[in-house]
Parts: C-alpha cells; sequence; structure tokens
C-alpha cells in the first residue's frame, strides 16, 4: 500500500508538472527552457534527498559513459516530450506518452532478444490503434495537429530507448546516481541551449517554470521510493492516473474536457498497458519481478 501510496503522488506530480509548464509555454516558454528550468529547480530537491538518503557515495559511478548514452537519450526524449506538451491538448500529449511501453516490447524483442508472444503483439496493435483514435480521423474538424502527435511518438520511443539502457545499467549503477547525473547533464544541455532559445519572461511565468522543476523533482523521487516498496508489475498500472490528473487540471486551467476519441484511445492504450503488465506476471509468478528504475 505504501508503493501504491507513492506511485499515485509521482502521477499527480507529473500531472501539475505538465500542466504548469503548458502554462508556461503561453508567455512562449519553449522546450530547451522547460529542460533547463524543469532541471535546475529539480536538482536541488534531488540533492537533498541524495543527502538525507544513501549519500554522496552513492554517486560513484563505475560506467560515465553509460550515464552519459542514458542522459542523450533521456534528454533527447523529455524535449520531445515537452514539444509534445506545447503543440496538442494535455490530455493528448500524456496519452500518447503512454506509447512507450508498447515501444518497450519491441525494443526488448530487437536489441534484447526477448520473446514476444502474439498475446503481446495483440496488444501492441490495439496501443497503436488507440494512438490513431487519439489523431481524430475522418476530417471532422478537431484533429489533433500531426507534427505533435508525431513529436509525441518520438518522445515515447526515447522514454522506452531509456527503459532498456536502465536495464542494463541499473544493476551496477546506484539509483542515485542515475537520477541525480541525468538532472546534472539535463542542466549542462539546458544551460548551453540557453542562450539560442531562451528570453524574458513574466514573474508569473518563472513561478509556473520553478514550481514545474520542484513537480518534476518530487516525481522522481516519489517513483523511486515506490520501486522500493513494491513490485513495478503491481505499480505500473497507477500510471494511468496521470491521464486522469492532466484531464482534470486541463478542464481546470484551460475549460477544455477530453473529447470522446480522446478517452476512447486512451481506453485502449491503458488496455494494452494492463494486459502487458497481467501477461509478464503471469509468466513470472514463479520467479520475483525485479524493480526497474525510473524513466525520466
Amino acid at each position: 500500500m505504501r508503493g501504491i501510496a507513492l506511485r499515485c503522488g509521482a502521477a499527480a506530480c507529473f500531472s501539475l508538472m505538465s500542466a504548469l509548464l503548458k502554462l508556461a509555454s503561453r508567455d512562449g516558454v519553449g522546450a530547451p527552457e522547460m529542460l533547463f528550468y524543469r532541471a535546475l529547480f529539480g536538482l536541488p530537491v534531488v540533492l537533498a534527498w541524495v543527502l538525507m538518503g544513501p549519500g554522496l557515495g552513492a554517486l560513484r559511478t563505475q560506467r560515465p559513459l553509460a550515464h552519459l548514452g542514458r542522459s542523450v537519450l533521456g534528454i533527447s526524449s523529455i524535449m520531445c516530450t515537452f514539444q509534445a506538451l506545447i503543440l496538442l491538448p494535455l490530455a493528448d500529449a500524456t496519452t500518447i506518452g503512454f506509447t512507450a511501453p508498447i515501444f518497450a516490447t519491441i525494443l526488448s524483442a530487437l536489441f534484447l532478444a526477448e520473446r514476444i508472444g502474439r498475446h503481446r503483439w495483440l496488444a501492441v496493435a490495439a496501443g497503436f490503434a488507440g494512438v490513431a483514435i487519439v489523431m481524430r480521423p475522418g476530417g471532422s474538424g478537431h484533429e489533433v495537429p500531426l507534427i505533435g502527435v508525431g513529436i509525441g511518438l518520438l518522445a515515447a520511443l526515447g522514454t522506452a530507448g531509456v527503459t532498456i539502457t536502465l536495464r542494463q545499467i541499473g544493476t551496477t549503477e546506484n539509483v542515485a546516481a542515475i537520477v541525480f547525473w541525468f538532472f546534472f547533464c539535463s542542466v549542462v544541455v539546458g544551460a548551453a541551449l540557453l542562450p539560442f532559445f531562451g528570453r524574458a519572461h513574466a514573474p508569473l511565468t518563472w513561478l509556473l517554470l520553478a514550481l514545474g522543476g520542484v513537480a518534476g523533482g518530487l516525481m522522481q523521487l516519489l517513483m523511486t521510493a515506490s520501486l522500493r516498496a513494491a513490485p513495478v508489475s503491481v505499480l505500473s498500472p497507477f500510471d494511468y492516473l496521470q491521464i486522469v490528473g492532466t484531464i482534470l487540471l486541463g478542464w481546470l486551467f484551460w475549460h477544455q474536457g477530453p473529447s470522446i476519441n480522446t478517452l476512447a484511445g486512451a481506453a485502449l492504450i491503458a488496455s494494452s498497458g494492463f494486459y502487458t503488465v497481467w501477461r509478464e506476471h503471469r509468466l513470472r509468478r514463479d520467479r520475483p519481478v525485479p524493480a526497474t528504475q525510473p524513466v525520466t
């Protein structure tokens, strides 16, 4: 129950971070700025957790190049996530992001030589059908921007790639090191991009960016803590509360309710995710299910 409560808290922080950053985008904040300020204001939260928990010694790494590769992939993914957030309605962007487990299944088959049965391939097909429904095909005049959908799918693909990478480096690296060095690299890359993409903003926008960064840092810590308290097969279904949270915040801030297409597509994508988790749990119920590291 403690792990589930922490995971629900992480989902709430993700929804809040997304809404705050989307609000900031109305003042011209772009994805590079979101990357920088999310990491800048989130890094002190992560560092405080390290100091109160595992200590600075946990930040030592045996595989710096692996962290660098993970950070490059993760930063590319989160930049696409933020750009999709700018281009798409909040609930749609979040829903498309949940295709990451679908891509992770495909990448596991391609790069980890995992055997994927017909049941999981059917779940993959159902997930992509959900994406097609979210796109609102049919010329109704309410279609979401295809460029936004494409960037959102690229973000999900990148997140899946990070998941595969973390399966490899998570066996030798401390969770604290993985989280801290990703935030540190995000600050460095964001700072390098800031002279080209940064601009002055209203005081309220700076506040939104700061609160969004803190929410992102808390999300990371709550997700990490949840994985220590319960197996990932138990926790993963509660990630879909992010969709509920973004729908509620979208209605609160923009008076924008989800369309029938968004709800139907989200149901298909969530169903494919639930089925994949259930199927994997059933196949592995005779041996412990290892906890995975947080993605971003």
